[in-house]
């Protein structure tokens, strides 16, 4: 029972590590940038913003 336990530890470690990681951080962020373009004026700087943030989350080196 112990060995499962650790295998599905190290499975799931070695699943959020690197990119995927950040991919579970930034697709929302994405998703709600891409939301809030639809508003009127504010909704395209707000949307390149929430982009920017998660391009520069997307670089950060795990």
């Amino acid at each position: 029972m112990k060995l499962i336990r650790l295998l599905v530890l190290v499975a799931t470690m070695s699943f959020l590590s690197g990119c995927v990681l950040t991919k579970i951080l930034t697709v929302p962020m994405r998703v709600g940038g891409a939301v809030i373009s639809i508003i009127p004026v504010l909704g395209n700087p707000a949307h390149d913003s929430i982009d920017a943030a998660a391009s520069t989350v997307d670089k950060v080196p795990i």
